[in-house]
């Protein structure tokens, strides 16, 4: 009698188990589902794209920094372009655009 009692119990769960998995995975395979959690991944994904980019940025930027110390092209306070030699200077307002040492009316 137990026996019978224990294996029909036995069965029965197995039963509600096997059932319960089943409808969850058709629920989580329903259009729905699907269409929700594709949304998710998607949002996940551009958040992490957001942070890498912000993380490339920051990098960009220390690393700028590093190699401006390096080459000691910071910019004084009373110049306009020190890095820039004289001639790649952009010209001041009211002066002429540039002026070249090389003519090339010279040769003709």
């Amino acid at each position: 009698m137990f026996r019978r009692a224990f294996w029909f119990t036995t069965g029965a769960a197995a039963g509600v188990w096997a059932t319960t998995k089943v409808n969850r995975k058709l629920r989580s395979l329903a259009p729905d589902s699907l269409a929700a959690r594709a949304a998710d991944k998607a949002l996940e994904s551009g958040t992490r794209l957001r942070h890498f980019a912000l993380d490339v940025r920051a990098g960009m930027a220390q690393r700028e920094e590093e190699l401006t110390d390096a080459l000691g092209l910071r910019a004084s306070p009373d110049a306009r372009h020190p890095e820039l030699p004289a001639r790649a200077r952009p010209p001041r307002p009211g002066t002429t655009a540039h002026h070249y040492d090389y003519d090339r009316n010279e040769d003709h």
